[in-house]
């Protein structure tokens, strides 16, 4: 769909979305028409919306144009429960139906369909040295075993390879597909050690379990991916080979997680590095083994992150460990997978973990400046497209927020689509922060500072050679690489 900056950028005034979905609306009040053309890059995701979905075609239309103006892209969920499949079926291909018309990419959130292998039959426990089945008490749901779930991979495949083989039948494309796959399947976290030294199939399978955690989690993360290809990604890509599939918090990386999901806590008997009050894990690369075609970090500001560190300037808490996530998969992406996009999870509210009171004189919110200032940062670290989750009760702020700062990027879609990230050290404390890409003899730079006194020039090091960045306040700069001493500074809102 070709559509100008200055069409799309129409005036608002006198649209009707009054039968629009809650969801459509909130984005459509709280963002305005782009004014750079989306170009090459990836649509903006948001939660929101998934409720996109309405059975008049003429309006589906209107709504999938209307959130196209602002670069969103609109989704189809699948739900595979036998009372709710055929419509969802049949939804999805509507709306896949307009998007193929429009020459707009498919974009369906598949969660549904992986849950769950843990359904908790006894068959999917674990097994105590009496014959009694159990299930891990300190995970939420019923994890058992990893190595008593092979009977639930047809049925699982089944729930994907539904609708994969309908939208091929309808003769529609499949351009995104991602799952949020978290809390079912084989996991090491939290007390799932001692579960699993406790089981005889387990221990079966894991000769060394009881004095190496290693072993255990490399058995386990090889099982979820072993589940994931062959329940997942396998049944998609042997029909759109070139679909990007993915899920959540799974990404090429240094051999670290700098983050604990919400259901997750630090355990001593986890090998991890101590950053201030920080347990950053030692994490098994799993990636290669799920067939995943796209990288997914998580980029949240849980409130654990808080107490992490001990920064008089707060904002660098949440931007340290947030950017941090970013530049690793970014980096490690690159790295190992050329050309593999990396799409993130963002998010802007505090999350609150565990049983922490929601006390915001002690959790110091992260600054609305900061977090527009962390979008550009992670896009100039890698990061291809920005995927938004959020509380129903948060969806306005954050719509309005992200989407402020990421259009604002738009403005380089060259740069961004088309050149290198070069730089993806994160300062262990608060002072200048530079982030770049490399594109076309030209390197593209924006620096932002922490902490006070830190006025002076920053010398970043690129291909062997120095460049200096003067302090530029919420500006981004080009700098020519074959004149480092020749800059243009681009006077361009946060």
């Amino acid at each position: 769909m070709t559509m100008s900056a200055q069409s799309a950028a129409a005036d608002d005034a006198g649209a009707d979305w009054s039968q629009y979905p809650a969801g459509v609306r909130v984005i459509l009040e709280n963002t305005k028409p782009l004014t750079q053309p989306l170009a090459d890059r990836f649509p903006l995701l948001l939660l929101p919306a998934h409720d996109c979905v309405v059975q008049d075609e003429r309006l589906q239309e209107r709504i999938v144009v209307d959130l196209h103006k602002r670069g969103v892209a609109a989704f189809a969920t699948w739900q595979p429960g036998k009372n709710e499949r055929d419509k969802a079926l049949a939804d999805g291909l509507r709306l896949a139906r307009i998007q193929q018309k429009l020459g707009l990419k498919v974009c369906v959130n598949a969660n549904a369909c992986m849950y769950s292998f843990n359904n908790g039959d006894p068959s999917t426990a674990y097994v105590d040295a009496d014959g009694k089945p159990f299930f891990d008490k300190s995970i939420p749901n019923k994890i058992g075993s990893p190595f008593r779930l092979d009977h639930r991979y047809a049925a699982m495949r089944e729930q994907v390879e539904f609708f994969a083989r309908g939208y091929r039948e309808a003769g529609v494309p499949l351009d995104f597909v991602y799952g949020d796959w978290e809390i079912d399947g084989p996991l090491e976290v939290n007390h799932a050690w001692d579960a699993a030294k406790r089981c005889t199939v387990t221990r079966e399978h894991i000769p060394d379990i009881d004095t190496k955690f290693k072993a255990f989690q490399k058995a386990v993360r090889e099982k979820r991916g072993d589940m994931t290809k062959q329940c997942y990604t396998d049944p998609l890509l042997s029909r759109y080979p070139e679909a990007l599939v993915g899920n959540y918090a799974v990404y090429p990386h240094n051999g670290y997680r700098y983050w604990y999901d919400y259901f997750e806590y630090p355990v001593d008997h986890h090998p991890h590095v101590r950053h201030q009050n920080a347990m950053y894990r030692e994490w098994f690369d799993e990636f290669p083994l799920t067939g995943y075609t796209f990288a997914m970090p998580v980029v949240y500001p849980w409130s654990r992150i808080y107490d992490w560190y001990t920064w008089a300037d707060t904002d660098y808490r949440w931007f340290h460990n947030m950017l941090r996530i970013a530049s690793n998969a970014g980096e490690h992406t690159r790295q190992g997978f050329s050309g593999m996009p990396v799409i993130a999870f963002i998010h802007w509210h505090t999350i609150f973990q565990d049983t922490q009171a929601r006390d915001t004189q002690r959790f110091i919110q992260f600054s609305e400046e900061a977090y527009r200032e962390l979008v550009w940062h992670v896009t100039l670290r890698g990061v291809d497209a920005l995927f938004l989750w959020c509380m129903s009760s948060e969806y306005a702020k954050e719509v309005e927020l992200l989407h402020g700062a990421w259009s604002q990027t738009l403005r380089f879609a060259d740069f961004l689509t088309y050149g290198e990230p070069v730089l993806f050290d994160v300062p262990d404390e608060p002072g200048p922060v530079v982030s770049a890409v490399r594109w076309n003899g030209q390197l593209l730079v924006r620096r932002t500072d922490f902490g006070i006194g830190h006025d002076g020039p920053v010398d970043i090091q690129v291909a062997g050679k120095t460049y200096r960045v003067p302090k530029t306040a919420g500006k981004c700069k080009i700098i020519e690489l074959n004149r480092p001493h020749q800059f243009r500074l681009l006077d361009q809102a946060n």
